[in-house]
Parts: structure tokens; sequence; C-alpha cells
């Protein structure tokens, strides 16, 4: 049997699924397939992560009609505080400064790709799971998708194919496609801590010899943390009993949340900067992680990947209205190159950081410090930096 597709997307998560719903009611005939079913995404220990949402992403989200019914979960974020241990230099941003209700909002991984999934099983879009991508085949005029389940296949043909499968998609390795890769030597710690004191809506990010610490309130009394320590470090403290792994959070945080407590399990994953060398290939584009994975300092890669959605999904509609071939090679050139500029800016704005505040050189940490005290103090530069963290600097229209 062979179904016919305008657009088939791969990969049910976040960004495959607000794919489809930007697309949805465009005339366009949608598909997305996804490797497991819902009960199998909806029992993944990384759904429990929490995702900074930059206030130009929740814009995105309130334009696909998703932030109406999911917004009641979110924490808004309306101070940053960013430091640096054992040096003097601080930053502070506000959203009342900036004139805006807030520079973002915290909200748990599962809560929105639940909402998510709930709207596009409510919407035309046909979901096919669990199949997973056995081979691909591009031609002229469309491309052959051959699905497998088990002992069963099942053959796909669409117009254009979209890969939003994640970091290790199998339609990127299909395609042909190479990463480039620098592995930063670091491991994210990921949990949930308790604090005696509110957080008032304060995230905190405090550079420490070993990688940046955050802090993202959930709740008043609780934030969630992501915490980059070199490898080695990072393999003690999850071996480590909670009473140790809290002694040495302590002495990197300080005391401005008061004393801290754990809440939830720890979990651990290597840090690599991760970008596909381009982002098309014959009748098919990558999109979101498929394409690129950043350090979280400045936790902007599911803003980044949203961008990516919601620029394809206005490109592939005006294409289609004005009765042009979606799949066409010049059109997903087109495409690719208009979200260059983001790339390169967000990317590089988030790996300068790393570097930067990775490195205990004592000149270059007098200077980053020299460099955030007067950031403090210039308020056109922080308004800049708002709009790094609100995930407007990179926009393009």
């Amino acid at each position: 049997m062979c179904l016919d597709y305008d657009v088939v997307i791969v990969g049910g998560g976040l960004a495959g699924n607000c794919l489809a719903l930007a697309l949805n009611g465009s005339g366009l005939r949608i598909a997305i397939i996804e490797a497991q079913s819902r009960v199998q995404l909806a029992a993944a220990p990384s759904g429990d992560r929490a995702l900074a949402l930059a206030a130009g992403t929740v814009a995105m989200l309130e334009t696909l009609q998703v932030w109406q019914g999911i917004s009641h979960a979110a924490t808004a974020i309306e101070h940053i505080h960013i430091s640096d241990q054992g040096h003097f230099g601080k930053t502070r941003l506000s959203a009342a400064k900036e004139q805006v209700a807030a520079l973002g909002y915290v909200i748990s991984a599962r809560d929105l790709e639940s909402h998510v999934a709930e709207l596009v099983a409510d919407s035309a879009v046909e979901v096919l799971a669990p199949w997973r991508v056995a081979d691909l085949k591009a031609g002229s005029d469309a491309i052959q998708i051959q699905l497998a389940q088990g002992e069963d296949s099942l053959n796909l043909s669409a117009l254009l194919l979209v890969g939003a499968d994640g970091g290790s998609s199998t339609v990127r390795q299909l395609l042909g496609i190479h990463q480039q890769v620098t592995d930063y030597g670091q491991t994210a710690l990921v949990t949930t801590i308790t604090t005696s004191l509110p957080n008032r809506h304060t995230a905190y990010e405090r550079f420490t010899a070993s990688g940046p610490l955050a802090l993202l309130p959930i709740a008043k009394n609780q934030s969630a943390l992501v915490w980059t320590r070199r490898h080695a470090d990072a393999k003690i403290l999850m071996d480590s009993s909670d009473r140790q792994f809290l002694a040495e959070l302590q002495h990197c945080f300080g005391y401005k949340l008061g004393e801290l407590g754990i809440s939830a399990p720890r979990r651990a994953f290597p840090l690599s900067l991760i970008r596909a060398e381009k982002m098309h290939a014959p009748r098919a584009v990558i999109i979101g992680n498929a394409v690129h994975q950043l350090h979280p300092v400045a936790g902007q890669g599911f803003n980044l990947g949203l961008r990516d959605v919601v620029q394809l999904a206005h490109s592939l509609i005006r294409q289609h209205a004005q009765h042009h071939d979606i799949g066409a090679e010049d059109f997903l050139s087109r495409y690719a190159q208009s979200r260059k500029k983001d790339h390169d800016l967000t990317i590089g704005f988030t790996d300068a950081v790393v570097k930067i505040f990775s490195n205990q050189w004592l000149a270059l940490a007098a200077a980053r410090n020299l460099g955030l005290t007067l950031l403090d103090h210039i308020p056109a530069a922080k308004t800049l930096l708002s709009r790094h963290a609100m995930g407007f600097a990179g926009q393009t229209d």
C-alpha cells in the first residue's frame, strides 16, 4: 500500500507537532511519522525537564493557538540575575524595565509536549505511530518513504519530507547530511531544587570555574537546576549522596535563595555544540535538534528550533498558495539561506558565552567581570542582552 501526502513530517515531538499545527488548514495534506507511541512518549524520563521559553517563543506559540491552553502551567521569568563566582561582576535584567510582562517563561517539557500532541490529534493531520523510517528515495517529483514496524512495512510518497526527529535524526543520516561537532568537555546535571527563600520569579545564571549554573523558577520555592560541570566532576556529583550534592551546589551558588534542597532525581547529559552542515537535500529539509544542538547556557535551543518551524510553515504556505512546488530545490535553498543569519547569531552567541565564562585565565576573568559591571549600568546594552534572552535578537521578517 502507498499513501500520498504533500508534507510528511518525521518526528512527533515539539518541533514536528508545532509544524503540523502551523500547516493545519493550509490545504496541504500532512502526515506525522513517530517511532514511539503516545504512551511511550509520555513515559520518557526526559519529559520532566524544564524548558525556558523566550518571550518571542511564547508569541509564536500564541499564534499557533498553543499557549492559550497551557499558559497556566508556566512560570514567568520577571528578572534575570547573572554573576561570576568569586568575582565582583554581575548584571541584572528586569521585565519591568524592558516594559514587557516577562522576559520568558519556564514550563515542563512534558506539559507542553502533551498539550501540543492533543491539539494535533484533534486536527486534520494524520499521525502514523509507531513507525520508523527505513529508507528514503528522492525523485524529481516526489520523495518515497519506506516505513517499518516489526515485520510490517508501509510506503509513503510526499512532495516534501521534513526531518524533525531530534539530535539522533534518522532522516538526517539517511539523507547523508554530516554534522560538525564541538565537544565542550562538560556534562549538564539536571534536577529540581527547593529553596527556603522565594525566588520571586528570578532566573539565576551563575558562572563557575567548571561551567555555568542556572536556576529557573518553576514555583514560589522551587527552581529547575541546570548545572554544568567537567565530566569527571559531574560523575563524582552523580555518584554522591543528596547531602554531598547539595553541599557542593550551595558552595557554588551561595545563599541568595537560602537553604537548598532536592526534590527530583538527578540526570546527566554530555554537552556538545552540534550543527548539521546543511539544512536540506533533494525533496527534504531538517529542522530543530536535527539541525542544531546548543549548550543550555543561554536556554536558546528550543527557541531557535521553533523559529525554524514558524519560518518554514510561513514559506510553505506562501509557496503552496502561489501553486509552486513545495519541494523544489530553489525553494528549499532559499529557506535554508533565510535561517542562516539567525542560526549563526544565536549559535555564535551561545558558544561565545560558554568559552568566555568557562575560562579562568586571570586577564579574561577581569575583563568579563568589568564587562558585566559596565553592562549593569548601560541601559542600551542591557536592552540588547534582554532581546537575546527574549529570543528577538535573531528574528527575521
